[in-house]
């Protein structure tokens, strides 16, 4: 079972200065495997408070630098807003040749409208230049150059140097929400990013139709995909609805108004027809239903209602063959509730602390050495992945540098 943790440097709100996020993030990043985790995990987003990350690779680069064992993912690289994507495949190479091989690479075409217009491109245009792209570049890391005639992007033949250090067969993936991205990334061979939006039931229709168009393609059983889920553990029934409600609540009011979810713009756009039909449903149940909607997809309580409910989407994920991600909090420390008050109660989101009791340890199979490790930094929040492939954590809330305590 991998551990990873996702940074993703947001400040809602601009509660702090960009510079101490960036600095109370990196300490998280720089723990990770100190702590025993598996994977670090960093996302591409620019201009907004949403998630300041506007080069992920250059992220993943540092921190192959400062780590000798954890993997280094991308979630994801949005290739539309890349006009030369040959300058993409060198980045990769590059920190896939600093980190020995460490690299998971994760694409995806983008969304946020304030992106896409602050690049001069046309949304309309994300789809195909998407497609061109990560051919460009998944043959580029294969082959040892890149070279393509396209439609959208022309490239002659040039070699990436460094030459690619293995084939990213088997560690490349795609994000996608939609049906027709399904499809594009069974056709591109890629495995999949998810991130629950949809009903469990409609994300498992979905996967056995993306199965079935990836063998067909490639006369191959397609990987099994990401799936991502906020999971929120407390021993209090009542603080865990709470918190869960706050905080999952909040970072989806911050998704709604980095991506303009509840805008009228998407159904004018060639591509994004899925996003028109989700602003309806937001806009005809309402902003608290939608909200409420978006928190019940996850899985949070205490020890005994999780790791049922937690157990139902894996057993839904084993039938379909979906790779399944939890998340834990850790009771407050032994001789007062200082720490737990501290990261309950300050900032400006929420943050899960990674561990549970012995009893829940066990059964999500998080072994002694990192669990004992992750006690001395508890405000942390992890995603646990059971059994193949590698999980990602994403902290809900800007840690105060105080916070960060061994």
């Amino acid at each position: 079972m991998d551990v990873g943790i996702s940074i993703v440097f947001q400040n809602p709100g601009r509660a702090q200065s960009d510079f101490e996020v960036y600095q109370n993030d990196l300490k998280l990043a720089n723990l990770a495997e100190p702590l025993g985790f598996d994977a670090v995990w960093g996302i591409e987003h620019h201009f907004t408070d949403y998630t300041m990350m506007p080069d992920v690779m250059q992220f993943l680069a540092y921190m192959a630098g400062r780590t000798e064992r954890v993997k280094l993912g991308s979630m994801a690289v949005i290739l539309p807003w890349h006009r030369d994507p040959i300058r993409v495949a060198e980045q990769i190479s590059v920190v896939d040749n600093i980190s020995k091989g460490r690299v998971i690479l994760g694409m995806g075409r983008g969304l946020g409208r304030v992106e896409f217009d602050g690049f001069g491109v046309a949304m309309d245009e994300a789809r195909p230049r998407f497609i061109e792209a990560a051919k460009l570049i998944l043959d580029g890391l294969e082959k040892g150059y890149c070279e393509m005639d396209g439609t959208v992007i022309k490239q002659e033949r040039r070699d990436i140097r460094p030459a690619p250090y293995k084939s990213f067969v088997g560690r490349r993936y795609g994000a996608a929400v939609s049906p027709e991205s399904l499809s594009i990334m069974a056709e591109l061979g890629l495995g999949l990013l998810i991130i629950p939006q949809k009903p469990w039931s409609t994300v498992a229709q979905e996967l056995t139709t993306y199965r079935q168009e990836y063998f067909a393609h490639h006369r191959e059983q397609a990987p099994p995909p990401f799936v991502a889920s906020f999971v929120y553990c407390d021993e209090n029934a009542d603080r865990a609805e709470a918190m869960a409600n706050r905080h999952l609540g909040g970072y989806w009011h911050s998704m709604v108004e980095h991506y303009e979810m509840d805008g009228s713009h998407f159904r004018n756009i060639k591509g994004y027809e899925w996003y028109a039909n989700a602003s309806a449903h937001i806009n005809n149940d309402g902003a608290a239903a939608a909200r409420q909607f978006f928190v019940d997809l996850h899985v949070w309580g205490t020890p005994g209602a999780v790791l049922p409910e937690a157990a139902e989407h894996p057993r839904l994920c084993r039938q379909r063959q979906i790779q399944r991600h939890v998340l834990l909090r850790r009771p407050a420390p032994r001789g007062g509730g200082s720490q737990h008050a501290a990261v309950r109660e300050g900032g400006d989101a929420a943050v899960a602390e990674v561990a549970g009791t012995g009893d829940c340890r066990r059964k999500v199979g998080l072994n002694h050495h990192t669990t004992n490790a992750r006690r001395k930094c508890p405000a942390l929040v992890g995603l646990v992945q059971s059994p193949a492939g590698v999980a990602w954590i994403r902290p809900l809330r800007r840690l105060k540098m105080g916070e960060l305590r061994r």
